[in-house]
Formats: structure tokens, C-alpha cells, sequence
């Protein structure tokens, strides 16, 4: 693994088609933009598509020829994954990298519009559900990738089948270490299966460390409070270092199910490296167990 890797490394992406979940703000608005300006067609898939313009148009500022476009996109509602889905398949006949970067932190006790707990329903079900239903696209693709962003936070999550909807009990960073712990064994599982049925991809993890982005602001849409914000500035590193490791998991020569996140210390700032974590983290009964919940609570059944 070179050190310090940076987005200089990134070859040419002309005529790769790439999808950023989330790519409005903080990471993935760093991910779209360093893609984006590789030559990629990029479709940001956000949320709030007015604010998903602004950033869009902050990368034509800087690449005035960047090949992209907006789309909405709300992984709490799975309506909206399948309208998006079929939006895209009816544009684009391939899909060469799938960053499943969005996701949502801490906030109090709520459900999405099907009922999940909010952060295993956004973070996980929601790109579980994405990626199978574009699934034919990344099989159709010579070397596609899927990146799923998961975050330290896996380190002290379980996956709490009694209780996924926090109707016996809601800790809020439990429930994000939840969601964030069901990314990585959504995309060691996910390598696997790809590797099994001789598809031509690859799935790969990646994690930030502690990087400063908005995702604390508790799902609210508002900014992080600002003494908050200050302290936290003060540990982490910015959101242009945080998406090294997603940017390598995404275009780097890999074998699949790795684990990509800074080299520093405690795994919290740096340059990009292979973290080792997800052999300890990664459970194949858990993980089996958890896929086959996910297809029958999002109806989304993966065909390879």
C-alpha cells in the first residue's frame, strides 16, 4: 500500500458512470467532486435536490466540464429507491462504481416512511435495497465496484435482531454503531456472493475515521451547533482527508472485501491504507442471517 495517497491518483474516469448516494454535502460532496473532476458522468443522488443543485453547481465552478447530474433520492423511503432506481436504469445501460456514501447519526427515535428504525432503515436497508435493485446494471459492467461507507462506530455495534426497531429500547449511537457495523458485513457479504456466481465486481468497504462533515446535526438538515462543531474540529480531520478512503476503495486495483481507512493513529486520521478490523468484525452466520432479513423487509431480492 503506497503511502500518501492522494485524489492525484486517481486515473481517468471518462465514460465510467458513477453514483454518490448522499453527495450533497461533507464527504460525499468531497467524493462527487474528486470524480467528477476525473472525467466520471456522476449522478449525485440526494435527498433535497434544490440543495443537491447548489453543490453541483460548486463542482461546475471548479470543473467546468463536469459530467453530472442530480437525482433525487431518499433511502428512508423505499418508494423513492425503487423510483430512482428505474429513473436511472431507463438512462443509463451502465453503472462502473456504486458509492453508497449517505447516511444519518444519532438522532432521537424515529421511524421511516416503512416503518424501520431510522438509521438501520437509512444507512443499511435503504443501500441494501439500492444496490440489488441496480444490481443488472453492475453485472452488465466489466469491473464495476460497490463502496459502502461504514465508520469506526462498527467497532462496538451488534446487530440486535430482537429489537430493530428500538420498540424495546433506543440508544442512539448503538443504534448508528448498528447501522454502521451492517454496512461492512452488507459489503464483505456482498464480495462474497459476487465472487461466488463469477461476476465480474467487486465490493469494498471503506470508513472516514473522524472527519468533520454535518452528519451530527441529528438528522435535523441544520448545521452542527457551533460549539459542538469547534470541539470536534479540534480531533478530526476535514472532510477533504475523510474521503481518501472511500476515493481508493472506489478506484484503486483491489481483490474485493477489503476495508479501506486512514493509517494514523487509533485509525482516525491519515492517508489511505487496508484496516484489518473487518476480519475480527465480520461474522458469517451474522452476517448470512442479516441478509436474508434484509431482502424480506425491503422486498429487493438479488439476482446474479
Amino acid at each position: 500500500m503506497s503511502q500518501g495517497w492522494t485524489v492525484d491518483k486517481i486515473g481517468d474516469l471518462a465514460g465510467k458512470v458513477v453514483i454518490v448516494t448522499g453527495a450533497s454535502s461533507g464527504l460525499g460532496l468531497e467524493t462527487a467532486s474528486a470524480l467528477a473532476a476525473k472525467g466520471a458522468t456522476l449522478i449525485m443522488a440526494v435527498r433535497n435536490t434544490t440543495k443537491g443543485e447548489e453543490a453541483a453547481n460548486v463542482i461546475r465552478e471548479t470543473h467546468p466540464h463536469a459530467d453530472l447530474q442530480v437525482m433525487k433520492l431518499d433511502l428512508s423511503d423505499l418508494v423513492s429507491v425503487r423510483t430512482f432506481a428505474e429513473e436511472f436504469k431507463n438512462q443509463y445501460n451502465t453503472l462502473s462504481i456504486l458509492i453508497n456514501n449517505a447516511g444519518i447519526m444519532v438522532p432521537p427515535l424515529s421511524l421511516t416512511k416503512d416503518g424501520f428504525e431510522s438509521q438501520f432503515g437509512t444507512n443499511h436497508l435503504g443501500h441494501f435495497a439500492l444496490t440489488g435493485l441496480l444490481l443488472e446494471r453492475l453485472i452488465q459492467t466489466p469491473g464495476s465496484r460497490v463502496v459502502a461507507l461504514s465508520s469506526l462506530a462498527a467497532d462496538s455495534g451488534k446487530i440486535h435482531f430482537d429489537n430493530l426497531d428500538g420498540a424495546n429500547g433506543y440508544r442512539a449511537f448503538q443504534f448508528y454503531a448498528q447501522s454502521k457495523l451492517a454496512n461492512l458485513l452488507f459489503s464483505r457479504e456482498l464480495d462474497y456472493k459476487l465472487k461466488e456466481h463469477g461476476v465480474d465486481a467487486i465490493s469494498v468497504a471503506a470508513h472516514p475515521g473522524v472527519s468533520f462533515t454535518n452528519l451530527a446535526s441529528r438528522n435535523s438538515g441544520k448545521q452542527t451547533n457551533k460549539v459542538v462543531g469547534f470541539l470536534f474540529k479540534l480531533v478530526a480531520q476535514p472532510a477533504s482527508m475523510g474521503a481518501l478512503p472511500t476515493l481508493y476503495a472506489a478506484t484503486e486495483p483491489l481483490n474485493g472485501g477489503e476495508f479501506i481507512g486512514p493509517d494514523g493513529k487509533g485509525r482516525r486520521k491519515g492517508y489511505p491504507t487496508i484496516d484489518q478490523t473487518i476480519e475480527k468484525l465480520y461474522n458469517q452466520d451474522v452476517s448470512k442471517q442479516l441478509w436474508t432479513l434484509s431482502e424480506e423487509l425491503t422486498g429487493v431480492t438479488y439476482t446474479f
